[in-house]
């Protein structure tokens, strides 16, 4: 019988493809940043599979992590971004944009009180 693992991996750095090809312009920080967050949450998600932790054990570590309010973060900071690099802060399209982003961020706060 094979015995599997149960530690987690320790990731020193993660490396993206805006990395591997040198690649830099407009948004650089966000390119490469985007990716390895994604990477860090798939890492997580598989911690949880594989875990032999109930529902509450999970949940309560995710939140005394502060898990949601970092994404919820991003998001925060997106609408910010919008409405920070908007013309016109009035432009009804600019502001739908903003307010789903920050909408978003709601979402998921609410998602985690439910939990």
């Amino acid at each position: 019988m094979e015995q599997q693992s149960t530690s987690l991996a320790r990731i020193g750095a993660i490396e993206t493809g805006v990395e591997r090809t040198g690649t830099t312009g407009v948004g650089e920080d966000l390119a490469v940043l985007a990716p390895a967050a994604a990477a860090a949450l798939n890492l997580l998600a598989d911690a949880v599979r594989r875990g032999g932790v109930d529902h509450d054990d999970i949940v309560q570590a995710l939140k005394a992590a502060g898990v949601h309010e970092a994404f919820a973060g991003v998001f925060d900071a997106a609408s910010e971004r919008v409405m920070d690099a908007a013309d016109d802060p009035y432009d009804v399209d600019v502001r739908l944009h903003a307010d789903n982003l920050s909408g978003a961020a709601g979402d998921v706060r609410r998602a985690f009180q439910w939990l």
